[in-house]
């Protein structure tokens, strides 16, 4: 029964994420919005903007620093999970037992 409710679930969000997916415009393509908008917008108000020295760190800690900040969440997160799951084995040590 979990199969087949799994199957419902992922066949249609499979789809969706191929037609995404075959919109996104090609690899390199400098017509792309993110070349012909964002980036020289960064480029050229990128220092006056931010007052970073590097245009690297004006990008990832100014201009998109909601979605670095997210995205070391979700690393830590999974980080945290991993550590849960391998450390839940079931045992328990015999240290707690017969002491009186």
């Amino acid at each position: 029964m979990i199969g087949r409710l799994a199957l419902v679930v992922m066949i249609p969000a499979m789809v969706a994420l191929l037609q995404a997916a075959a919109a996104l415009p090609p690899i390199g393509d400098g017509a792309a919005p993110a070349f012909s908008h964002v980036y020289p917008y960064y480029i050229e108000h990128g220092h006056a903007d931010t007052g970073a020295p590097n245009l690297v760190t004006a990008v990832l800690a100014d201009y998109r620093g909601y979605d670095t900040l997210g995205e070391l969440t979700v690393m830590f997160t999974a980080g945290v999970a991993c550590l849960l799951i391998l450390g839940a084995d079931g045992r328990r040590s015999n240290d707690d037992e017969g002491t009186a």
